[in-house]
């Protein structure tokens, strides 16, 4: 498999997971939360990433969402399940999982909190690789999972035979341009900003589209993409420049939340608008009041509520 095997591109956001007020995985507000996304015109969708809290989930739990997910989406947009776990045996037991419930793809990032080796990396995704159903999407989030993979180590992952996309959340453009610039013939690679730089990038062919978060903006997240394509860089920037103000207002450069969770913060957004977004798990708590406050303001100054 390679980048070619593939046609993710533009907005595929990595979206909440719904709990209900008993904290119980509701697989109908699921269903009305992806019912929703597909009318807004999602390009994709990532689920049971972290923005869908898979560190608190169970195994059952997160079968449950990905045959809720097909059920909505298999076969209309990109979907991948976030395979995250600290062995690769779980995450080829997730993939293949979700590979029964018509996914696209699989999300990983290296195993967070033990800090493994260069090799150690290495060896976690060609042993995902080689278990795998489904193509790879890499993901380099050094604020999570403490490493930032270096290029010589994502040359090597990149190589193994189910890895054909990189998700580059450093934070760093520097980091993004010399990664991509080096592994764009083998991998998409996912990213770019919503701005003049992320254009500068798509048409380079340095990068395919952003997975970011949440969603919470509806359709006027997968608009940037949709106005690019068409030409139409003004409008296109005139959406992504509502982006910008969520991330300048919720997030820092390494796309930390500014307060709270940042599944709490998407799911404050999308509660607001009479969505369901439902209540994070803990150890993730709601937002207090006066953070709640910021959401509204945020949503209120771009016309959202």
């Amino acid at each position: 498999m390679d980048r070619n095997d593939i046609d993710w591109q533009g907005f595929i956001p990595a979206i909440t997971t719904a709990f209900d007020k008993q904290n119980e995985f509701s697989p109908a507000m699921q269903g009305e939360l992806l019912e929703w996304m597909l009318q807004e015109g999602m390009h994709g969708i990532i689920v049971a990433g972290t923005t869908g809290e898979w560190f608190s989930m169970s195994f059952e739990e997160k079968s449950r969402l990905y045959k809720v997910t097909g059920e909505v989406l298999s076969g209309k947009i990109s979907i991948l399940a976030g395979c995250n776990a600290f062995t690769a045996k779980e995450s080829v037991a997730l993939a293949q999982v979700a590979g029964q419930h018509g996914f696209d793809g699989i999300l990983v990032t290296p195993p967070p909190y033990i800090k493994p080796c260069a090799r150690e990396v290495y060896t976690f995704y060609a042993d995902i690789s080689a278990g795998s159903p489904l193509p790879i999407c890499v993901y380099n989030w050094p604020p999570g999972t403490g490493l930032d993979l270096e290029l010589e180590l994502l040359e090597r992952i990149c190589d193994l035979d189910k890895v054909v996309a990189l998700k580059n959340s450093t934070g760093s453009p520097e980091k993004f341009l010399r990664d991509a610039t080096a592994l764009k013939d083998k991998v998409r690679i996912y990213g770019a900003p919503m701005n003049e730089q992320g254009i500068k990038l798509i048409e380079d062919g340095l990068s395919q589209g952003l997975m970011g978060s949440g969603a919470v903006l509806g359709r006027n997240q997968p608009a940037f993409f949709d106005e690019l394509w068409a030409g139409n860089h003004e409008k296109a920037l005139d959406y992504g420049a509502m982006d910008r103000r969520v991330m300048l207002d919720w997030f820092d450069i390494h796309y930390m939340a500014k307060f709270g969770s940042a599944q709490a913060i998407m799911k404050t957004a999308l509660n607001l608008q009479g969505l369901p977004g439902g209540l994070p798990r803990r150890p993730v708590l709601p937002l207090e009041d006066k953070e709640v406050a910021v959401i509204r303001k945020t949503l209120t100054d771009l016309g959202i509520l």
